[in-house]
């Protein structure tokens, strides 16, 4: 069963609805600072199920399973702010340009996506302005405060991948992505294959790119912050039991970092 609310032409969140951003250890001090932009599925009442169904819904097309788990004990592990994205990436991309195609994404690993087929200029400026945007500039005003009071700043994002993607096997169990970062991400990329017998992938699964996302090099690259995204296989953290195990590991990689930076 599914449904495609009308009343999504008129505006996207309803005034009960959350703000788009979670926070978790908000004031804390460690010099890390942790971004999960696809943490949930949330779908806005407006846009009822978006025409699809509930098991549509829970597949990664939807968010990344299990991200939301490690990015919060990592947090904890490293006394570190966390700033999460409640909705889905359905509504809208948050780690896009909200000009790109993929921003609202009219099919995903070959699902269709009724609610994003035909969609006006103004319903996608609708999606961002209302979640996008106050996501985002949440982040900016945290790393504004942070720059402003002379603290350093390591930009650390966390997403998970799926095992299977369009019939082809990914062997990677983690993916360390960075673009113009040369510091915590080579020191990432180098400590887990060093330290690991993982199969780590140097910009595997994706790439990072300005045509691509957007919390790393808006966020990390134009500020000049050490960056770095991590992603991990979702069929490994599918218990907080694994979340925590894969939070441990990537706060030790990041710590062992620390005197290259």
């Amino acid at each position: 069963m599914s449904d495609l609310n009308e009343t999504a032409l008129h505006g996207v969140l309803k005034a009960h609805e959350p703000h788009p951003l979670e926070t978790f250890n908000e004031g804390a001090a460690s010099d890390y600072f942790i971004i999960c932009e696809h943490a949930g599925r949330r779908i806005p009442e407006n846009l009822g199920t978006m025409g699809l169904s509930e098991s549509d819904l829970s597949r990664h097309i939807a968010w990344d399973i299990g991200a939301l788990s490690v990015a919060r004990k990592l947090s904890d592990l490293l006394g570190a702010p966390l700033y999460t994205q409640r909705y889905s990436r359905l509504v809208c991309d948050c780690n896009r340009q909200p000009d790109a195609e993929t921003f609202t994404p009219e099919t995903s690993e070959g699902t269709v996506v009724p609610a994003n087929r035909n969609l006006s200029p103004d319903e996608r400026r609708m999606r961002a302005e209302e979640i996008f945007w106050p996501f985002h500039n949440a982040v900016s005003q945290a790393l504004d405060r942070r720059q402003q009071e002379g603290r350093k700043t390591r930009l650390v994002t966390i997403h998970s991948f799926t095992p299977v993607f369009l019939g082809k096997s990914r062997p990677w169990e983690i993916g360390i992505l960075f673009n113009r970062d040369k510091t915590l991400s080579p020191a990432m990329l180098d400590w887990f294959r060093r330290n690991t017998d993982l199969c780590v992938g140097s910009n595997q699964p994706y790439a990072v790119s300005d045509a691509t996302d957007y919390a790393v090099p808006v966020h990390g690259e134009r500020r000049g912050l050490p960056c770095v995204e991590i992603e991990i296989r979702n069929d490994l953290i599918g218990s907080e039991e694994e979340a925590a195990d894969w939070a441990d590991l990537i706060a030790r990689g990041l710590v062992a970092s620390e005197p290259l930076l």
